[in-house]
């Protein structure tokens, strides 16, 4: 939505960083202003002092609002550390009739089986990105929306976090007054706002 404020909140180790932006007519971002702060609370990704956390994530939200103008409500926080870990998962599906078009909803079962899969004691989900899609067998399929097929498969690329981490994160924001619109992975924060789409597909690598 063109001219949609949003607000990024990034809680590291060693800084706390807060970035204000307004959403352009053609998708990218323009930043209104930013604020950060040292990390005090935080070690490899995981908060380890409540107190100090909330603390600096106020500071490095108020700079940022006094530089944008815009006051901070909502953000959208980028998790990472030491108890991320990641899976490779193949989902399948069979569907009633072979000449039926392969829908939006069909995709979206598929990634919510994913997110029904068990995983290790204290672990949750964060994202499930899909990678490539096989119909009836034929491979390498990134669009499969209006093709035809009875075996629909997919590659999925999953990563998760520890529940109590995610929690402390969020609880923290919380407890600076802001409420939390969404809990995304950094380094695929990064690469979204960094690489094109024809970037991507050349597998190339950002090193942050």
């Amino acid at each position: 939505m063109e001219n949609e404020i949003v607000a990024s909140l990034d809680i590291g180790t060693t800084k706390i960083a807060c970035i204000v932006g307004r959403r352009t007519e053609h998708g990218k971002v323009e930043i209104l202003g930013y604020g950060k702060t040292d990390s005090v609370g935080v070690s490899r990704g995981v908060v380890t002092n409540i107190i100090s956390t909330v603390e600096s994530i106020k500071r490095a939200v108020e700079e940022a609002s006094n530089r944008s103008g815009v006051d901070i409500k909502v953000v959208n926080v980028g998790i990472a550390g030491q108890h991320i870990r990641s899976y490779q998962h193949r989902g399948i599906r069979i569907r009633n009739r072979h000449d039926d078009e392969i829908s939006q909803p069909d995709i979206d079962m598929l990634i919510e089986d994913m997110y029904k899969l068990v995983m290790q004691p204290g672990e949750e989900i964060i994202h499930v990105l899909p990678q490539e899609y096989i119909i009836d067998n034929e491979q390498g399929i990134t669009k499969p929306i209006g093709m035809s097929g009875v075996r629909l498969e997919a590659n999925f690329h999953v990563i998760t976090g520890q529940v109590t981490a995610a929690n402390n994160i969020k609880k923290c924001v919380e407890k600076a007054g802001l409420d939390v619109s969404e809990i995304i992975l950094e380094p695929l924060a990064s690469s979204e706002a960094v690489l094109s789409e024809e970037e991507k597909k050349q597998a190339l690598c950002l090193l942050i």
